[in-house]
């Protein structure tokens, strides 16, 4: 895949990956920019072209993780895109994948309780994803804020038991998914349910890059910033 530098314009970013849109979303950049670069684009609403970049390459190319040049950037950058991210999941992803959920259960003819089943399992991932990113916006993001500050922070949050605890939320997806494809009679519409699967696994890409980025920035900047101030 492609690795998008500075003098890419915004057409050729989108039209060479328009999963790519909901992530420049999330940087305030939106359609109809004609032929700016990308740089362009980012001195216009001040954005950080370096960070940007890292980003949008990050989510293209899943080989691409420039760790060091991520990590050069301020922890307090990051938090930013990451409350970005959580807007996005909580008010578009999970209530897209919910009507299709709902969708999908009405198009059954059968009188199996299966797909009950998985509708009981997505909620329960969702509940959990959802106590996660409350976890995050109430403890993570605000510690950050005052390991960043040097502001006195709750010593005893353990930031190890959190990192544990993001890798099982995020792998209830990915059980999700291999449920419905292995397991659920096709007593259902095929094209709804390939629709909710489709936008399943592009959710579970969406939750992985953002996963790596939080535990492999995020945590390591603040377990260093906690040893120094320790020292």
């Amino acid at each position: 895949m492609d690795i998008f530098v500075k003098e890419h314009k915004v057409f050729d970013l989108i039209n060479n990956n328009y999963h790519l849109l909901p992530v420049i979303n999330r940087f305030g950049v939106n359609l109809g920019n004609k032929d700016k670069t990308l740089n362009e684009i980012c001195k216009i609403n001040d954005i950080n072209i370096d960070f940007f970049l890292a980003i949008v390459n990050t989510y293209n190319n899943k080989d691409y993780f420039p760790e060091k040049e991520l990590k050069s950037f301020s922890p307090l950058m990051i938090v930013k895109y990451l409350k970005k991210t959580h807007t996005y999941y909580t008010n578009y992803m999970l209530p897209k994948l919910e009507k299709l959920l709902h969708k999908l259960i009405e198009s059954d003819s059968s009188d199996s309780n299966q797909l009950i089943v998985i509708e009981q399992f997505y909620f329960k991932y969702k509940s959990e994803l959802l106590l996660h990113i409350k976890e995050e916006e109430e403890k993570v993001f605000p510690l950050v804020e005052k390991m960043v500050n040097n502001k006195t922070y709750d010593a005893g949050f353990n930031i190890h038991s959190y990192e544990k605890e993001h890798s099982d939320v995020d792998s209830k997806i990915n059980d999700l998914k291999n449920l419905i494809i292995k397991y659920i009679e096709p007593t259902y519409d095929e094209n709804i349910c390939y629709e909710f699967l489709v936008t399943l696994f592009r959710f579970e890409k969406d939750i992985n890059d953002h996963a790596r980025i939080e535990d492999n920035i995020l945590i390591p900047q603040l377990l260093e910033i906690e040893r120094a101030q320790n020292e």
